[in-house]
């Protein structure tokens, strides 16, 4: 096995401390990474006005990967005004280092409301609502208008499919499902739409379904073992990868990556759960979700074996300690054991 560097971005309030078990159980795997750990978030706002430096960010353009811990400041904090560290750092990186493919996996554990269920949502992660286009006029009278557009290209969308595609081919159900609103986003859909259809022949040996949004989150609490891999934009995928985790069991178990498949700069993975404040330093944090983006980043880094342990050993320790009573710590010695 090779080193690897990894830029690690702990975060804020419980981001640390899950990252920290991440790192020990990618060690336990036998996987050697050169670490540097960077000072962002929303202390470092605080203390600094900064958000994502110029110079940290050409830093991070020359690592392998990096690994996120989670970014937020405290529930009604007034001193960081809202978006700013969502817009300055996440979508910053996103943009800057091209992550266009947003992949975050769901599998069912013991006690959620569908333990059978396995997916994979593919989301467009650089265009879509979250681009920044739009704007105000006559801002702050009676009159405002404000504009938010949607900004999607045929290569961002074609780029997104073929990677989705790529995907369901690997995977035993072999199906690709479209989720949109192309009844009424008649432009954006249309484009989603023909693109999908235009690619499918290039992988005959998927299947292929679509659905609309508000369906879509119908059937992920109904039934969402009808999903094998779910590819949308990037707003609809935000959302209903939020109530997948829900269904799956909670997004203290969800994992994501964020993915530069071209290799023009590093991939970023984080855990989908927020800082949670609240609980920083009480050790009630579960870094399962922390733990499976490390093991995401394994399988990027070309080290699919020690990728496949750290999951099982995340998936046994779950499946053997449903309703842990264990601390932070405790749970990643845990999953180090079975290592």
């Amino acid at each position: 096995m090779s080193s690897y560097k990894v830029g690690v971005i702990g975060g804020d309030g419980i981001g640390p401390e899950v990252t920290a078990q991440a790192l020990k159980v990618v060690g336990a795997a036998g996987v050697t990474l050169d670490t540097t750990d960077y000072d962002l978030g929303a202390d470092r706002y605080i203390r600094t006005g900064e958000v994502l430096p110029d110079s940290v960010l050409e830093e991070l353009r020359g690592y392998d990967a990096i690994l996120m811990g989670a970014i937020g400041a405290p529930v009604g904090s007034t001193v960081v005004p809202p978006g700013t560290l969502e817009r300055g750092m996440l979508l910053r990186l996103r943009f800057a280092l091209d992550l266009y493919i947003n992949l975050r996996p769901f599998t069912g554990v013991p006690g959620a409301p569908r333990p059978d269920c396995d997916f994979v949502v593919i989301r467009e992660n650089t265009e879509g609502t979250y681009a920044g286009e739009g704007g105000f006029l006559r801002k702050g009278t009676p009159f405002e208008v404000a504009t938010q557009g949607s900004v999607n290209t045929r290569h961002g969308v074609e780029r997104c499919a073929r990677f989705a595609f790529a995907l369901a081919a690997t995977r035993e159900r072999r199906h690709l499902t479209l989720v949109h609103k192309t009844n009424v986003l008649t432009f954006a859909g249309d484009l989603w739409q023909r693109t999908v259809d235009e690619v499918a022949p290039d992988y005959p040996g998927v299947t292929r379904d679509y659905n609309h949004v508000d369906a879509t989150c119908i059937y992920l609490v109904e039934d969402p073992t009808r999903y094998d891999v779910i590819v949308t934009d990037n707003l609809f995928g935000d959302i209903i990868t939020d109530l997948a985790g829900a269904v799956a069991g909670g997004i203290g178990y969800a994992a994501s990556a964020n993915l530069n498949p071209d290799r023009t700069g590093p991939s970023m993975f984080e855990p989908v759960h927020g800082a949670a404040n609240d609980i920083a330093g009480t050790g009630k944090a579960n870094p399962a979700a922390a733990i499976r983006s490390a093991a995401l980043m394994l399988d990027f880094l070309g080290e699919e074996k020690a990728a496949a342990a750290v999951t099982a050993a995340v998936t046994d320790f779950i499946h053997s300690t449903p309703e842990p009573t264990l601390s932070t710590a405790e749970i990643g010695d845990a999953i180090a054991e079975r290592l």
